[in-house]
């Protein structure tokens, strides 16, 4: 039996407003089956923060400014290569869209797409994820109210 490893990472929801509307970016992976939000290993100069920002700018081509921390999630998988148990904490934060192209995501994702939030909680694969995006729209929608105050 292999090593526990402790692995932490750091990623994102992105998101627009149209109106009433709200937009979120997701990414494809996968083969094409499964969409999810952008996150990635945090690095040693960085803070979750900084690598949520860069994770997000490296994989949808968005860039945004962080607005709030979302919440976290946990999970274990295993990992061949290193014949390691991981277990893995992803922090998520929410971050209001600034500028650039869904079309200039790097390599690792094959597709970003902008999605109604009500129509990306549906689509997700992942349930903790769906969980962050939930939890994201609540956010949204206290910043939206104390902006009409």
């Amino acid at each position: 039996m292999g090593r526990i490893i402790k692995q932490v990472s750091s990623g994102g929801v992105i998101y627009r407003s149209e109106g009433e509307r709200v937009f979120i970016a997701l990414i494809r992976r996968g083969g094409g089956r499964i969409w999810c939000l952008p996150k990635g290993i945090v690095e040693e100069s960085e803070d979750l923060e900084k690598t949520a920002a860069r994770e997000v700018k490296e994989e949808t081509g968005l860039d945004g400014r962080i607005v709030d921390k979302i919440g976290e999630i946990n999970y274990w998988f295993y990992d061949r290569e290193s014949e390691s148990k991981i277990n893995k904490t992803v922090h998520f934060y929410l971050l209001e869209y600034l500028s650039g192209s869904v079309e200039d995501h790097d390599f690792e994702v094959e597709e970003v797409r902008w999605f109604p939030i009500e129509e990306a909680v549906k689509i997700m694969n992942y349930d903790s994820e769906r969980d962050i995006i939930l939890k994201a729209s609540v956010i949204i929608k206290d910043i939206s109210r104390n902006k009409d105050l």
